[in-house]
């Protein structure tokens, strides 16, 4: 069963660097060059310069981004930027934010756990994963020797048992606080009372834990000790390099939210609603339910609000319409996807992949590419914009669906889910040598 234990995280000294915002970044995958910019230009100590560090001219294998990641890391701990915690803890970690005018808050914490390869133990993943993204973060891993950003976990606690446990010593206690280049208010606490560490580890022994983000990086996680173990410099089965950092919320947690990924496609021009309609026919019922923005967010209240997997919204932005597309039933899926499990088959993002836009449009493409985006708002701007030929609505997955899934041992199409907000580097970091 899991391994979760506390651990002596390094974290940046505020006096040293001033305001924790402007030393927190998101994780690697999400960051554009304009972004990096931004946080380059936020602290001369943020993150960014060990989580993402710039390519230079002149660039080798002794000398490059990840070569300088290391240096920034141990300088800024020698110099006392970066100090490693008096005693192990656990880190309360909690998120407010606000979507399409709603907030919510998500909380949970940053432990070690025990590295288990998928399919022999208790840590499931639900997505897919690129041998590019790892290699990236191998090296990186090698550089510095550190976890700096954390993995998402998910385990099952519908009495929040466990998060009751690991606050029950800082409910009085004031938190670290950093709000993020999204607006979202991160605090974070330590927990560290012995007898609340201890059981939190016995807790968690019972409980699966589901991978929400950063299956890249647990991988990696596996890679690197591995690597460790062939130069025989591990040092027992208590070696950092034998866990990773995991921020860990029960799938109970109300603020836990799953956007959508929509689906913005590019190779179907002057694609109109009557053809489209005409296409899916063999396999769904369609209707058309308006146009522009306000067809746009009646698709959506049907597709999103919703939440029905069989039923997809599609936009045409040769004529601004919107079209909606119910399964008739489910031969075609368990026909062209016979190697996949039931619940992955009736998932939205897999019957559009699979039937819709590959069997049924496939045929009339022209060198076709997708972008990914998870509001409505920027569903409609993008089609304001005629960034796309055809704009296509899902229902988000469920924790349902992943825990599903995932306990089978399959994962799912990739861009399936979207855990919102992203978890941040930079509040604490987890030495592995």
């Amino acid at each position: 069963m899991p391994d979760v234990r506390s651990f002596r995280g390094v974290r940046y000294d505020v006096a040293r660097v001033g305001a924790l915002s402007d030393v927190v970044a998101p994780p690697y995958d999400v960051i554009d060059s304009a972004l990096q910019e931004k946080l380059y230009q936020a602290s001369p100590y943020n993150s960014i310069r060990m989580e993402l560090n710039k390519p230079e001219a002149g660039d080798s294998d002794s000398e490059n981004r990840y070569s300088r990641a290391s240096r920034f890391l141990r300088d800024w701990l020698r110099e006392g930027v970066l100090r490693a915690d008096d005693t192990t803890a656990l880190y309360i970690y909690e998120q407010t934010f606000e979507v399409e005018g709603q907030t919510h808050s998500r909380k949970g914490f940053f432990a070690r756990v025990r590295l288990e390869p998928f399919g022999e133990g208790k840590i499931f993943p639900h997505e897919q994963t690129l041998a590019g993204p790892k290699a990236d973060r191998l090296a990186l891993y090698q550089a510095t020797g550190f976890n700096l950003s954390p993995i998402f976990g998910l385990y099952p606690d519908s009495t929040n048992e466990v998060l009751r446990q690991v606050e029950r010593g800082v409910r009085d206690r004031t938190p670290l606080t950093a709000v993020d280049h999204l607006g979202v208010t991160n605090k974070l606490w330590l927990a560290t009372e012995p007898e609340v560490l201890t059981a939190v580890g016995g807790l968690m022994a019972e409980r699966p834990i589901f991978i929400a983000d950063g299956h890249h990086r647990y991988e990696t996680g596996l890679r690197y000790r591995d690597y460790l173990a062939s130069r025989g410099e591990l040092s027992g089965p208590d070696d950092p390099a034998n866990f990773c950092m995991m921020m860990l919320v029960g799938m109970s947690d109300p603020g836990l939210l799953i956007l959508p990924t929509h689906r913005l496609v590019s190779g179907f021009p002057g694609l109109k609603a009557d053809e489209l309609a005409k296409l899916l026919a063999p396999e769904f019922e369609t209707w058309t339910v308006g146009e522009g923005d306000e067809g746009c967010q009646a698709a959506s209240d049907e597709v999103v609000e919703g939440g029905v997997q069989d039923v997809l919204g599609f936009g045409t932005v040769a004529d601004g319409v919107w079209t909606l597309a119910r399964l008739r039933s489910d031969e075609a899926m368990d026909r062209l996807a016979a190697d996949h499990g039931p619940e992955w088959r009736a998932l939205g993002v897999s019957i559009l992949q699979v039937l819709a836009l590959d069997h049924l449009l496939g045929p009339i493409a022209k060198d076709r590419s997708v972008r990914y985006v998870h509001l409505t708002s920027e569903v409609q701007a993008d089609v304001a914009a005629r960034g796309c030929d055809l704009a296509c609505l899902v229902a988000p997955a469920t924790m349902e669906h992943v825990e599903s899934i995932a306990s089978s041992l399959e994962t799912m199409p990739p861009k399936s889910t979207y855990f919102f907000p992203k978890l941040l580097t930079g509040l604490v970091f987890n030495p592995l040598r």
